[in-house]
Order: C-alpha cells, then structure tokens, then sequence
C-alpha cells in the first residue's frame, strides 16, 4: 500500500492515538448520511493508523475493517478499542494487497482513507478496490492538506525551530517524502470512479504545548528517534520560543477539512 516502505511511523502510534485532532463530528455525520449507513452496512478504514477514525465510524456499521501496515498502529489501535468495547471491528496489519489476498472478499459500503491516500500507489489502491466497492458505494479522501494556508506567528516559529533540528528535507521512514504532484481528484477522475467533492466549514482547534510536542512526534517526520539524545534541547528551545509567542502556552489554529469522493457507479 505504502510507497515509502518500512518503518514510517516507527514509534508514532501513542503520540498518534492521544495527540492528533480528532475529526468533527460533522464528518461523521456527512458519512453516514451521504452512504446511508444504518448498521447494516460494512465499511474499511485503510490506513487506519490506531483507529481514530475507525471506532467513531463503529456506531453506524455492521463491521467495520481497519487496515494499516504498521504493526505498532494496529497495536494500539486493539489496545483502544478493547478499552472502549464498541462495535464490532476487525483489525488488518498489512497493506491492501495482502488484504485482498488473504481470503477476503466481503463488499464494503464506504472504504475511508484519512490523510494517508498520499502514501499510497494511488491508482493502484483505487483500481483494486473498485470490484470491493458495493455498487454506489466509494471511497472517501479525507484531508486537511493546504499548502498556502497563511500560517499564524506562533506557526511560523514553530517551523523555524523544528527545521532547525530536523533539517529542511521531510524524513519519511528512511526515506524522504515528497508530496504528490498529482491532485487526489485528478487520479480519481482518471480512473473507473465518479469524482465528487465536499468542503466543510472552517473550525477551530486548540493546542498545547504538550499537544504540539505529541502531534509533532506522531509524524512520519518528526519521530523522537530521530532527535536521539538531542530530545530535550529540541523540548526546551521550542517551549521556550513558543512561550515568548503567548506566555500561556495555549493556541489556536482554524481548520479546514475535505473530502474527495470516488463513487462506484
């Protein structure tokens, strides 16, 4: 499924699980109305990561399937889920392919890829699961992604000091990723699915630094492992850059949130 081989979130998948902003319930609702989903239904989160997205969508499924390749996400993801006891999901450690290979031939509703669908051989993943797909089933993009998005003075700050420490190339495994050139709705359009788009309305999130640090170490950039013993120089020089911004620690930052649909006719 990944282009980028192993070890991409190696060591993320606690920082992932209890740092990344959660989606709003408005995506949920758009889901579950725009697929209708009312129980019955089978959907895959590919990509999964621990399963922040794939326990919310618990509630309105049949089944649910969480698909991811890394072993530690899976994981944590089990680890979630048995603490939470809802829904009946079945957790996958592996890539689409090996999915697909393993005895698998269940018809899904509504498969989710949530700001992963740029790790992928995207039109791979969406000719394999095209004969997956319900008829007027599909597949939903979710992303967040805003390259020009005018970033706030504690932002700019923050990248100063990370690029600082991690350097200005964006570490992907033991590799470096560059980010498609591509649009995800031109690879949609150029296969056997119909293209549709959703935008939602901006909303707002709150970070601390404690939060910043967590997001920071739950990207395939930015790992701990990376900083080595160096940890708590980086800690301290951000903290420290950070507080002169708002002596409270505290931030906002305005979201804006898509979806790219691709619809089985």
């Amino acid at each position: 499924m990944t282009i980028y081989g192993e070890d991409l979130f190696k060591g993320a998948a606690t920082y992932y699980s209890k740092y990344r902003p959660m989606y709003p319930p408005m995506l949920i609702r758009y889901l579950v109305e725009r697929f209708s989903l009312n129980g019955e239904q089978q959907v895959m989160d590919l990509g999964c990561g621990p399963g922040n997205l794939t326990i919310r969508l618990a509630d309105w499924c049949n089944k649910v399937v969480g698909v991811d390749p890394e072993k530690e996400m899976i994981k944590e993801a089990k680890r979630l889920h048995s603490e939470l006891r809802i829904g009946d999901i079945q957790w996958f450690n592996g890539d689409l392919e090996q999915y697909r290979l393993s005895q698998h031939h269940e018809k899904f509703e509504l498969v989710t890829i949530a700001k992963a669908f740029h790790w992928m051989d995207r039109s791979k993943v969406l000719e394999n699961l095209y004969d997956m797909l319900n008829n007027g089933g599909g597949i939903a993009i979710i992303d967040n992604f805003e390259p020009d998005k005018k970033q706030a003075e504690w932002q700019e700050r923050m990248n100063e000091v990370i690029g600082k420490w991690y350097g200005s190339e964006r570490r992907a495994g033991n590799t470096t990723f560059t980010h498609p050139v591509s649009r995800h709705e031109d690879v949609i359009s150029n296969s056997r699915f119909k293209l549709e788009m959703h935008e939602f309305p901006s909303y707002e999130i709150s970070w601390t630094i404690e939060s910043i640090l967590g997001n920071l170490y739950s990207t395939s950039f930015g790992s701990k492992r990376f900083l080595g013993d160096r940890l708590k120089e980086f800690e301290s020089e951000l903290k420290a850059a950070l507080l002169e911004i708002n002596k409270t620690g505290e931030f906002k930052e305005k979201m804006n949130l898509s979806i790219k649909m691709a619809i089985k006719a």
